[in-house]
């Protein structure tokens, strides 16, 4: 089957585009002047925009898996980084293969534990190609990206890994790069690596703009620190916010990574320099994926969809990294999907989707029915304008001690819902930390500066939407095992 065959059936090639960490605003079609995307921006012009994309958590392992699988945290089991996901979880892409897609994966998946050397364990996830590097950094004997730079530029591995050394794996240079290398095994599939009598299916999984914070010299030179924006706060802010996110502004990942205080406002300016350098330089390596797309006859045929698996504080609220917070910059992602002849083109949609809506996305696309388990709608109708299409007024985000496990356990569920949302910090029985909460008016304040949780001018609101909440957590509960009769 040729090419053109291939453009010719109904059931279009998949291409999933991800990031690790970054925020919703971290590009320029979301409304950031400061940051360049042009690439990025041009996808936007000829796809759809999704203005409010919800994560189902603020960390990396339990959002993947909602992606993966199409369900929330508290269904597949996957609730905090190092947990392995269930045997028995259905993922989209096994789907997709058992109905003759190709489907392939480079870079990071973290659907299961990957620490200290240790090899994440592949799952029923019906991959062909499987070209797996959690990270840039040293670790499992497995990582490809690692192999691939012993084999051309063995000194600059050897130096990365060298802790003496100047020279690291987040500053080589651009040609041997993490981001280029993804670069290169996606362009690498489109052009000869994929099976050409089949539809495809294939993610890139980019590591930046994941800390710790650097890029290759000629990208971080693109920004100067001193022009950028200063960090999103108010003197005072946190006094009246639950006390985990003073902890947190003090030494984040519970005491494992450098805190908002421990930074001087030069060296804030330089880490967001070097974010946007990362940024920058995947939006020139998705440039060549998709030329590639276009030169091999494939672009017209093709779902592209492009966003990230979580945010990154930045500085902003006086927070680093990610952890429990529940910021818009932290659980809020771009996404933009662009199908040629079936989505329109630059247009933008204010509803809120969240990520367990891609796995259904791409099963509708492919002419397949959801998951069996899934939780989640396919975002076409929605996409494609369609009246009625869109019905759920919520989004839901979960963390349960998710990252590096804080000493007394940390639990937060957010719900968004209309102008309001709404972060419930639990205390017992669930932990000894003691019971508070964050609630912001996003249209009167929409950078979540002042914490209304206490503010008995809006205690009616506040119970209202912790009632929803509890009816929320009632919606998404896992009842899919069949009932086989009244007793």
């Amino acid at each position: 089957m040729t090419d053109a065959d291939n453009q010719s059936m109904s059931r279009p090639n998949i291409l999933l585009i991800c990031t690790d960490q970054q925020r919703f605003n971290a590009l320029r079609a979301y409304g950031n002047p400061e940051i360049e995307t042009p690439t990025l921006d041009r996808l936007a012009g000829e796809g759809v925009l999704f203005e409010n994309c919800y994560v189902q958590s603020p960390v990396c392992g339990p959002s993947r898996a909602s992606l993966m699988t199409g369900r929330y945290v508290h269904s597949h089991g996957l609730w905090a980084n190092g947990v392995d996901l269930p045997e028995g979880e259905r993922l989209f892409t096994k789907e997709l293969a058992e109905a003759g897609y190709d489907c392939g994966l480079v870079g990071k998946l973290h659907l299961d534990a990957c620490h200290d050397g240790r090899t994440e364990r592949r799952h029923d996830d019906g991959f062909r190609v499987f070209r797996w590097a959690h990270d840039p950094y040293v670790g499992s004997s497995e990582n490809q990206y690692h192999r691939w730079l012993k084999a051309t530029r063995p000194d600059l591995y050897e130096a990365a890994c060298d802790p003496s050394s100047p020279v690291t794996f987040d500053t080589l240079p651009t040609e041997s790069h993490y981001s280029h290398w993804i670069g290169n095994e996606t362009v690498e599939f489109l052009r000869h690596g994929r099976e050409k009598d089949k539809p495809f299916c294939f993610i890139a999984n980019f590591f930046d703009p994941h800390h710790a914070f650097g890029a290759p010299k000629e990208y971080v030179e693109r920004y100067d620190p001193r022009q950028l924006s200063r960090p999103i706060t108010r003197d005072g802010e946190l006094a009246d916010k639950p006390p985990i996110l003073t902890e947190a502004s003090h030494a984040s990942y519970a005491g494992h990574a450098r805190g908002y205080v421990t930074y001087s406002q030069e060296e804030l300016q330089e880490v967001k320099a070097a974010y946007y350098a990362m940024v920058t330089l995947v939006d020139d390596e998705v440039a060549r994926i998709l030329t590639a797309l276009e030169e091999e006859g494939l672009a017209d045929n093709t779902l592209v969809v492009f966003t990230s698996d979580h945010g990154e504080m930045l500085g902003d609220h006086q927070l680093m990294l990610k952890g429990p917070m529940m910021y818009e910059c932290a659980v809020r992602v771009p996404l933009i999907m662009r199908w040629p002849g079936v989505l329109p083109a630059g247009e933008r949609r204010r509803e809120f989707v969240q990520w367990i809506d891609l796995a259904p996305t791409f099963l509708e696309a492919a002419g397949l029915p959801p998951l069996p388990r899934g939780q989640g709608e396919s975002l076409l109708g929605l996409a494609r304008g369609e009246p009625g299409a869109w019905t759920r007024d919520w989004a839901l985000c979960e963390y349960r001690n998710s990252g590096h496990p804080y000493d007394v356990p940390v639990h937060t569920t957010m719900l968004r819902h209309d102008r309001w949302k709404l972060v419930a910090y639990h205390g017992a029985p669930a932990t000894d930390r003691e019971r508070s909460g964050e609630l912001y008016d996003l249209e009167a304040d929409p950078q979540e500066l002042y914490n209304l949780w206490s503010d008995p001018a809006h205690r009616k609101t506040r119970v209202q939407l912790q009632e929803m909440l509890l009816d929320v957590l009632v919606a998404t509960e896992d009842r899919t095992q069949r009932r086989i009769a009244y007793w």
